[in-house]
């Protein structure tokens, strides 16, 4: 595998020096209209690996990171970093104290012997004084992750108020959503409903408004607008990559696609002026929604406004902070308020049976993993001992990448699940999926893995003799060390390899290429850094690290390498490739901080069960107060921290405010908030707009 991963790598530093590939790995910096730099044609350097992006990664400082890509992104990297720091300190509390103490101590009968098991708290002896030393060990790791986490949730929340500070030009600041406005009976319409309202009773911040419209019937008028506009390009492109030595021939497809091209400009206008009846003011009245941006003079009034209650109905004027304009899910806002508990309640069902129909693959990849098994489901699968090591490939490496590829579909069905549930920004429902993620990560590769490597094949033994089970519960973790080790391996050196490779981009670029022709600067591959993907495996990751961390030290310079990798990768991937399609200012930690707290849990809990299953039932009574102190701490973080990721607080709203008028900004910023939020289907149709035409090219040689 680290053969593989060092071919990859070379690849991908091959590639990236190519002009061809810019559009695919420099997708960002070519939609932000900076200049790509490769050498001369055919040097010898452009083909000979280089590793000069991987120092380069480690020079990029944070501001930098926050500066190109957000703070949502520059969590990300804080979260390799996080797994780098913690599992650096467990490495060396775990090689130089419990691996020596694991190896040393032998107690062959009461295991069952697996190739991890001599390097694994499986192989003390029952009732051993040297438990105590894992006992120790867990205290300085839990305090250690508890102290990291506190550190990283107090810097975050600190660069979160500063860059709330930097962005007071962002229009959602002066915006509040309104939800339940009630019908103006007198006027038969929304709007006058809350210019009445907000004037009344605000009448010395409230600027102005904007009504949300049924915008269904234009939605789909412009897809019909754009397949033909795609249709004209199309044809007119034609020729770019065809050459015909017939030029008779030629003439007669060219006057064909001509009167072709005619007729499709002519339906596309019509289509255009239907848009522009519909979007008529007299129309859009009567498809008024009762959903409406409200627009403040001041951060002050509008903070105010969006924490407060409106009404002593509850139900009617609901109000919150707006999401940035292109952060809206404007689809989402459309669906009745009435129904949106229906639509998460179903969202949160359709997870949950993914999530246990997802068993059946994760049982049988796990009977892969044992070669017995293997061979009274499989006969043939006996041949594989006659190939020296083919044994230990299927059953070690072949279960991860399996499991790895139906897991890379998860986060995808979890995202169009969350989307159905009615969230009010495309950062919502990314949030929503990264929950969903985490908690099928959880259940089906870690608890499933282990409950289906330990367990369900000696069930019919349990019933039996149900005495035993204590015995092989003890054993479970360890004896899925192996598992586990491969799995984040696998993770670890695939995923990351194959994203930063990108080769389904790579095969895509080629056929289109040599079917469409390409327009590296006009059409860069550019999509927005999946955080609902990576947060949840890579949280997965410090969870099994840390529930093994005392169990299985063997494991966690693997891990290390693991952060390692993936912090180089995501730099590069965040600096080069990925657009920052919104900003939440740092919302992601909070759940970011919770998956980290769940496995320290998890850790503290599995050493209770593990310390009185070796006989040591004093240090697991001694571990519950660690437990509840991990609860305390993760209660007061709460209460300290959180709050600020989810509110705008009055004080920086008014120091924001006095900023403003000192450099006579207010204005300004007050009517860009004003024009901001205008729906998609109100834009004006520009469905043939014109390429940019610089004169200066974006991917130069030197």
């Amino acid at each position: 595998m680290v053969v593989s991963l060092n071919l990859i790598l070379s690849l991908f530093s091959i590639l990236k020096k190519q002009p061809s590939n810019a559009s695919i790995f420099y997708a960002r910096r070519l939609s932000k209209r900076q200049q790509v730099h490769f050498e001369q044609s055919f040097t010898l350097s452009r083909f000979l690996p280089s590793v000069a992006w991987i120092p380069r990664a480690f020079r990029v400082t944070e501001d930098e990171i926050l500066d190109f890509g957000g703070l949502d992104a520059l969590i990300v990297i804080r979260l390799f970093k996080f797994g780098i720091y913690f599992f650096g300190f467990c490495s060396l509390i775990g090689l130089v104290l419990l691996l020596p103490i694991n190896f040393g101590d032998q107690d062959e009968q009461s295991i069952i012997y697996h190739s991890m098991d001599p390097f694994t708290i499986s192989n003390i002896s029952a009732g051993s004084n040297r438990l105590w030393v894992h006992f120790t060990c867990l205290w300085l790791i839990s305090f250690y992750g508890l102290y990291l986490l506190y550190k990283e949730y107090d810097e975050i929340s600190v660069k979160r108020i500063q860059l709330l500070r930097n962005l007071r030009h962002r229009p959602d600041q002066f915006n509040v959503l309104v939800r339940q406005v009630p019908f103006c009976n007198e006027h038969n319409a929304y709007g006058c409903s809350v210019d009445h309202f907000f004037s009344k009773y605000h009448p010395n911040s409230y600027c102005s408004y904007q009504m949300i419209h049924d915008g269904k019937d234009i939605e789909d008028l412009m897809h019909q607008a754009k397949s033909v506009a795609r249709k004209i390009e199309g044809l007119r492109g034609r020729f770019t990559v065809k050459k015909c030595d017939k030029e008779s021939l030629l003439l007669d497809v060219s006057q064909e696609d001509d009167v072709k091209i005619a007729l499709f400009e002519e339906k596309l206008q019509e289509i255009v002026h239907k848009i522009r009846q519909l979007q008529n003011e007299s129309m859009m009245k009567g498809k008024e929604l009762p959903v409406a941006f409200v627009t403040f003079k001041s951060r002050h009034g509008a903070a105010l406004v969006s924490q407060t209650q409106q009404h002593s109905h509850p139900l009617i004027w609901i109000t919150e902070m707006a999401p940035e304009p292109r952060d809206v899910s404007w689809r989402s806002l459309e669906i009745p308020f009435r129904i949106l508990p229906l639509c998460k309640i179903g969202a949160v069902v359709a997870a949950s049976l993914l999530t246990i129909f997802f068993a059946v693959p994760v049982t049988a990849v796990q009977g892969i993993a044992k070669l017995e098994k293997l061979k009274k489901w499989f006969p043939p699968a006996m041949a594989m001992e006659l190939i020296p090591g083919l044994s230990s490939i299927i059953t070690g490496y072949l279960p991860s990448a399996i499991l790895k590829g139906f897991i890379y579909v998860v986060p995808f069905a979890m995202l169009g699940m969350a989307k159905l549930g009615g969230s009010i920004s495309k950062s919502r429902e990314e949030i929503k999926a990264c929950n969903m993620v985490f908690y099928f990560l959880v259940g089906n590769v870690f608890f499933l893995s282990l409950i289906s490597g330990s367990l369900l094949d000696e069930l019919g033994e349990y019933f039996t003799h149900p005495r035993s089970i204590p015995g092989h519960l003890a054993s479970a973790v360890s004896a899925q060390a192996d598992f586990f080790v491969t799995y984040i391996l696998t993770d670890g050196l695939s995923g990351f390899s194959l994203e930063i490779l990108q080769p389904g981009l790579l095969v895509w670029d080629a056929v289109k290429s040599r079917t469409a022709g390409r327009g590296d600067e006009e059409n860069p591959y550019l999509y927005s850094l999946p955080y609902f993907r990576i947060i949840p495996s890579v949280s997965l990751s410090i969870l099994i690290g840390m529930v093994y961390a005392v169990v299985a030290p063997l494991m966690l310079p693997f891990l290390v390498g693991y952060f390692y990798l993936g912090y180089v990768v995501y730099v590069n991937q965040i600096e080069d490739v990925y657009e920052t399609a919104y900003d939440t200012c740092g919302q992601y930690w909070p759940y970011v901080h919770h998956y980290i707290f769940i496995g320290i849990i998890l850790m503290q809990i599995t050493m209770i069960g593990l310390f009185g299953l070796k006989s040591k039932p004093s240090a697991s009574i001694a571990t519950i107060p660690l437990l509840l102190l991990t609860v305390m701490f993760n209660e007061y973080c709460k209460i300290r921290f959180l709050p600020t990721f989810r509110h705008y607080s009055v004080k920086d709203a008014v120091e924001h405010d006095e900023r403003d008028r000192n450099f006579g900004e207010m204005e300004i910023n007050c009517e860009n908030a004003r024009s901001a939020y205008c729906q998609p289907t109100l834009q004006p149709p520009n469905f043939m707009a014109s390429k940019s035409t610089s004169s200066q090219p974006l991917v130069s040689s030197l």
